[in-house]
């Protein structure tokens, strides 16, 4: 199924104009900063969290000038974000290109954050809206609070679901959460509503990860093997997590410990690779993504029954991106919408590296 015609479908228009509306923001005169801003401008991804900003603020009414420049705005803090986070991870390539700190360097690269940043706030605040500017200062606090809580849990010295759930909420969740919030909020939705939204959205951003470090643990056509790089940078994720603590088994323990402290040699990594694999991690991991599919549909399914409540869209989505709802293809009101963002759900939990 091509998910992403669906989930750009209704949004054409407008995802065209945030298009022009964010390469503008990304140009500048000078040559360094210039050659810098373009260098980001070449390697722009599939626009997913623009994306669900533009079909939430649908759902709920209209595109506006403030979504736009709060669409922009949030892109722009992503973009800064990723940035930095490459100069802390000392990674040297993004979206299969160097990195702005590979090309360039270190100081480089976190001026050019700091630039897109503040380009980021300036379009935050051309929406007129104080929630709104509020809404990205607590995000932008957030996932620096995210980065600092993933360090400091490389150094803990126990092995927990809860806290690996608890950096993601502050990181990849928090930006997803953000988009369907501040997506609902800049069409006028209810304070009931956007709570709803950003629920919706934060389920997104767990499951998004969660199948993010899932790939880690299978095989690389570069190098032949698992990679684990995760692992390399001493992080260890869900399935890893789970099979340690269900196996109680001493030697694999000492290992993920060995990985916290940046000590495992590469064919120890591989060993808790497979060790994570061979004890259910993948699976227990794929179990929890379903759960959050399925929490997230019935979010979806409530906000589509309030709206028709006051009258706007009929009907509710309570099936696949395949357009089977339950309800007819005209009382699933904004049918296209909501088919949308069912496929955009759909897309993060089928999605392939």
């Amino acid at each position: 199924m091509d998910y992403l015609s669906i989930i750009k479908h209704p949004i054409e228009a407008e995802l065209n104009d945030f298009v022009t509306l964010f390469n503008q923001s990304l140009s500048h005169e000078d040559g360094l900063l210039g050659s810098a801003l373009e260098h980001i401008r070449k390697r722009a991804g599939k626009r997913m969290r623009p994306m669900l900003i533009l079909l939430m603020a649908k759902n709920f009414g209209e595109v506006s000038q403030v979504t736009q420049h709060s669409a922009v705005g949030w892109e722009l803090l992503h973009t800064a974000s990723l940035v930095h986070d490459d100069v802390v991870d000392e990674s040297s390539e993004r979206r299969g290109q160097a990195s702005v700190n590979a090309t360039y360097d270190n100081k480089v690269a976190v001026l050019v954050g700091d630039y897109i940043l503040s380009t980021a706030l300036l379009h935050v605040a051309r929406t007129g809206s104080e929630r709104i500017v509020t809404y990205l200062a607590e995000l932008g606090r957030t996932l620096s609070d995210g980065e600092i809580l993933q360090l400091s849990n490389i150094g803990r010295r126990d092995i927990s679901e809860e806290v690996y759930y608890d950096v993601i909420k502050q990181k990849t969740a928090a930006l997803f959460e953000a988009c369907c919030g501040i997506g609902a909020l800049s069409a006028g939705a209810s304070d009931e509503d956007i709570a709803k939204a950003k629920q919706f959205g934060q389920n997104l951003g767990v499951i998004f990860q969660i199948r993010d470090d899932i790939f880690d643990y299978y095989d690389s056509p570069q190098i032949g093997k698992p990679t684990g790089n995760d692992m390399a940078e001493g992080k260890l994720t869900l399935p890893v997590i789970y099979a340690v603590n269900s196996a109680n088994d001493p030697e694999m323990t000492a290992l993920a410990f060995k990985v916290k402290d940046h000590s495992a040699s590469q064919d120890e990594i591989a060993r808790l690779v497979a060790f994570a694999k061979e004890r259910g991690g993948i699976e227990y991991a794929e179990q929890r993504m379903e759960q959050l599919h399925a929490e997230a549909v019935a979010l979806l399914d409530s906000i589509s029954s309030a709206k028709a409540l006051d009258g706007g869209a009929e009907g509710s989505c309570k099936g696949a991106a395949d357009g089977s709802c339950g309800a007819s293809s005209d009382a699933c009101g904004g049918s296209a919408v909501k088919e949308a963002l069912m496929a955009y759900l759909d897309f993060v939990i089928k999605r392939e590296k």
